[in-house]
């Protein structure tokens, strides 16, 4: 379990990483995003289903590389009827009852890099490190399958728990949510923490 401090220390690291993302997507789409104080929980993995909406949605994935240790997650979480209203305003179309298209598909995987690239460079410069996120990947479809699917590809097998880092981004003006989910493993939390803790001092 981490302690309060700890808890601290990771929720201001991600508000940082937030912030950049959120001002990177307000200067996309021209307009005003809002941003929900981050959430950490340490959850079971087994109960990570109950952290996520049931809601279809688009997740973008990336794993964190760079200098620490690798296996940990960045999600940009996408519910689908916030997907189309985003893609509308990037792509300059106006149909809300529509399918997804592949353009669809390519402008968010660009909305991804851009945002998750800005999220890992403010949260590397805090660290004075160097993250960077891997090419992304796309899964549409219920995000706590996705999520399994996630966990099931990484060795948890000597630990039960995982910190979920969740930040809600919004847009009044497009009706558009997101969130920003890190998915750290062990290792990468514990250097993590332990850089943080040198700051702290």
């Amino acid at each position: 379990m981490l302690t309060t401090q700890q808890s601290d220390a990771l929720r201001e690291l991600g508000n940082i990483g937030a912030a950049h993302a959120a001002t990177t997507l307000s200067t996309m789409l021209s307009t005003n995003i809002g941003m929900e104080v981050p959430e950490i929980n340490v959850v079971d993995i087994a109960k990570v289903h109950e952290y996520v909406s049931d809601e279809p949605a688009a997740l973008v994935i990336f794993q964190i590389q760079g200098e620490v240790s690798g296996g940990g997650y960045v999600l940009l979480h996408i519910p689908k009827t916030s997907v189309v209203r985003l893609t509308n305003a990037m792509l300059g179309m106006t149909e809300l009852d529509r399918d997804l298209t592949e353009m669809d598909h390519s402008a968010l995987l660009e909305i991804g890099n851009i945002m998750v690239s800005a999220f890992l460079d403010a949260s590397a410069t805090l660290l004075s490190i160097i993250m960077l996120p891997s090419p992304p990947s796309l899964i549409i479809d219920m995000p706590h399958a996705a999520f399994q699917s996630i966990l099931a590809a990484q060795d948890f097998s000597d630990i039960n728990q995982v910190v979920i880092f969740r930040t809600e981004l919004h847009s009044d003006q497009y009706k558009i949510t997101s969130n920003l989910f890190l998915l750290p493993n062990q290792p990468m939390l514990n250097e993590i923490l332990a850089m943080l803790e040198n700051l702290m001092k």
